[in-house]
């Protein structure tokens, strides 16, 4: 055995003996015909259910006649595409921003908005609940970077006092997909704005569900604010896939000249491009979709005695990693879908179920499915009462795993063989920085 082949046993091991080992396993089949088959879904990000709409998916098929299955290119090179332009309006339409650039995923859109807007001389400051993705962009752009205290504004005025002079980047997100909490924009705005500082604020969760579908910035009036930057995922609310940036157009243009991940990258596919145009616009025409999921979301949280979560992601605090991945499997052998959030994958520690509300789901599947849900995770945490689960985020304390957040509700039906930390070093995060 080479030294490698002992490295990655050991890894394997010791991620089987943590209880936080996960393999991808094929959930859903897909197609018409196995929809009656399927599980019920409460587990995946197609809050709206567009992924499936029929204007979606045609716009999808336009695009891949058209165009063929790829952008062939980078950007700059011959990949963009009339679509993408088409995509790009379509988002400053619904987010109320003066310009937007399509990446192929959400992911390079954090990389390439922190890494193209930071440089020498600045500093960025995370959120400490801010999702991985924006972790890594601060630590390839490879400046000082450090986090500040979850939601906390007076914190952050703090940080940017004992900045002064200097050019920092702040990074948030509008909804956390784990406590599935808001950020107090207005707050965080202020203070940047005080200091000099640029806001940029994740709307992967926020789009599609908050502000009629607009997003939180738009709803509590920021889309126009100066020194602020929206980046958003095209597979979450708008059933596709990539990512954007969206804000001035001098914003736009420093990206397309310094963004490697913009730069460097194979376009979006046209494909891709075109489904999310398309969804954009039916979010922006049919804002009763966003009032659809928070109906779900008040549904499955009365069903399960807890605190309704600001986004579509409910989540639903259990004792320990173990109980937490007992209950998915169960639920799964039930016929539902499931996220399991486990140590060092969550910001605080504490282990939980995603349970997500989704605008195409009947209400009577739902208020069934929400039932079996509350009664595994209460059969597997006694304790857990209403009073107690609906207090729980307000409790929570960050840890060191700070916002690595892995959602994961296709793991193998292997119960974890011991018990998994409740928190983790800096040296676990590469186990589910993903």
């Amino acid at each position: 055995m080479s030294g490698w082949d002992r490295w990655l046993e050991q890894r394997d091991e010791r991620r089987r003996s943590d209880g936080i080992d996960r393999l991808d396993a094929i959930l859903r089949q897909g197609g018409p015909e196995s929809e009656s088959r399927d599980p019920v879904d409460l587990a995946s990000n197609d809050y709206l259910g567009l992924s499936r709409d029929p204007r979606v998916v045609a716009a999808a098929h336009e695009a891949l006649a058209r165009y063929g299955a790829s952008a062939t290119a980078s950007r700059l090179v011959t990949g963009t595409l009339p679509v993408h332009r088409d995509l790009e309006g379509a988002l400053c339409r619904l987010t109320g921003r003066p310009a937007a650039l399509a990446f192929s995923t959400g992911y390079a859109a954090n990389l390439g908005v922190l890494t193209a807007l930071s440089g020498r001389g600045a500093e960025i400051l995370l959120d400490a609940h801010v999702h991985a993705s924006l972790h890594d962009a601060a630590r390839m752009s490879r400046v000082p970077y450090e986090t500040f205290p979850h939601n906390d504004a007076a914190a952050l005025d703090r940080e940017l006092a004992r900045r002064a002079g200097s050019r920092v980047l702040v990074a948030v997100e509008s909804i956390y997909s784990v406590l599935g909490d808001a950020a107090p924009l207005p707050d965080l705005l202020e203070v940047c704005h005080r200091h000099g500082a640029l806001l940029v604020v994740d709307e992967a969760h926020g789009i599609g569900v908050a502000g009629r579908g607009r997003g939180l910035v738009h709803e509590l009036g920021l889309a126009g604010a100066h020194d602020l930057v929206v980046t958003l995922t095209l597979s979450k609310s708008l059933g596709s896939q990539g990512g954007a940036v969206v804000g001035s157009t001098a914003v736009r243009h420093h990206l397309v000249n310094t963004a490697r991940s913009f730069i460097f990258d194979t376009g979006l596919a046209p494909a891709s491009a075109a489904a999310a145009r398309a969804a954009a616009e039916v979010v922006l025409d049919e804002p009763s979709l966003a009032e659809a999921v928070r109906a779900n979301a008040r549904t499955i949280a009365a069903v399960c005695g807890i605190e309704q979560a600001a986004g579509a992601v409910q989540s639903i605090a259990m004792p320990s990693p173990e109980a937490a991945f007992a209950a998915s499997l169960d639920l799964r052998a039930e016929g539902i879908l499931v996220g399991c959030f486990r140590p060092p994958s969550v910001p605080d520690g504490v282990s939980r179920l995603r349970v997500t509300a989704r605008a195409d789901l009947p209400g009577a599947v739902l208020r069934q499915a929400a039932q079996l849900v509350a009664r595994r995770a209460g059969a597997l945490d006694p304790t857990r009462t209403a009073a107690t689960t609906a207090g729980s985020r307000a409790g929570d304390a960050p840890s060191s795993a700070r916002g690595l957040v892995s959602v994961v509700a296709g793991e193998d039906a292997r119960p974890p063989t011991a018990s998994a930390p409740t928190s983790a070093s800096a040296s676990d995060l590469s186990l589910l920085d993903d």
